[in-house]
């Protein structure tokens, strides 16, 4: 699980120098102010404020300080590893300083230990992880439409029992039906519609194998509005009846 080690803040002077020197887990040093140069593997970075290094676990890194700086120190456990894996460098915050805000967040949770602080610093550890792939564009590889259909994928399967409108779907992942319609295919190699039946008969065949549930039950469970509906369906689908396919399930 994600999970803070050690937070530290504090000042160094100019002309501080850190030996080389790794850690078990992964560290992440906010640099407030003040200026100098860290090596992180072989590489050589410059920092200034408002930056912060990140370095993997078991990486030799070094630390030299050309002015006054404070900074924060931050050792964490990251689940999803490859997420942040071998990134290893010097990285500039936003406008909007969101790292920055997001470790003060830690500091007082680490400080303060109000009730469900620990839980609440590992929480904040996961933010912390997905923000930096925001921040470096760890994400780019992943296409946009993909990520949007996963909402409506997500639905389709929790609630195909239900009556869903394609209208519903499209506007859930903020596209025209149309569109919404050529993107799901392109991406699932179905449409939204046989997407769904598909769920349904899969539910169907389950229950017709595993339970003693009526046609009529069966169908009402999987989705269908009418037992012939269902059987026509299922049929066609198929090539047996719901019935047959009970009694041999290997058709």
């Amino acid at each position: 699980m994600d999970r803070l080690l050690f937070l530290f803040h504090t000042h160094h002077p100019k002309d501080t120098y850190i030996h080389l020197h790794q850690h078990k887990c992964y560290e992440l040093v906010y640099y407030f102010g003040g200026s100098g140069n860290t090596r992180i593997g072989t590489t050589n970075f410059t920092f200034k404020p408002h930056t912060f290094a990140l370095i993997s676990p078991h990486t030799l890194h070094d630390e030299k300080h050309t002015s006054d700086s404070e900074l924060l120190f931050i050792g964490f456990l990251c689940e999803q590893e490859e997420a942040i894996r071998n990134i290893n460098k010097v990285i500039e915050d936003d406008d909007k300083h969101t790292i920055q805000q997001l470790i003060l967040r830690m500091e007082y949770e680490f400080t303060s230990q109000q009730e469900g602080y620990y839980e609440m610093l590992n929480l904040l550890v996961s933010e912390l992880t997905t923000q930096i792939q925001r921040l470096v564009g760890l994400n780019k590889h992943l296409q946009p439409d993909e990520g949007r259909l996963k909402y409506a994928i997500n639905y389709m399967d929790e609630h195909f029992q239900q009556k869903i409108a394609g209208e519903t779907l499209a506007s859930m992942s903020g596209y025209s039906y149309e569109r919404f319609r050529h993107l799901f295919k392109e991406t699932t190699g179905v449409s939204p519609q046989h997407y769904l039946l598909r769920k349904r008969l899969n539910h169907a065949k389950s229950l017709l194998l595993h339970t003693e549930m009526t046609i009529s039950q069966v169908a009402s469970e999987s989705g269908f509005a009418k037992d012939s509906q269902f059987c026509a369906v299922f049929k066609r689908e198929t090539g047996v009846t719901p019935m047959t396919f009970r009694k041999q399930p290997s058709l």
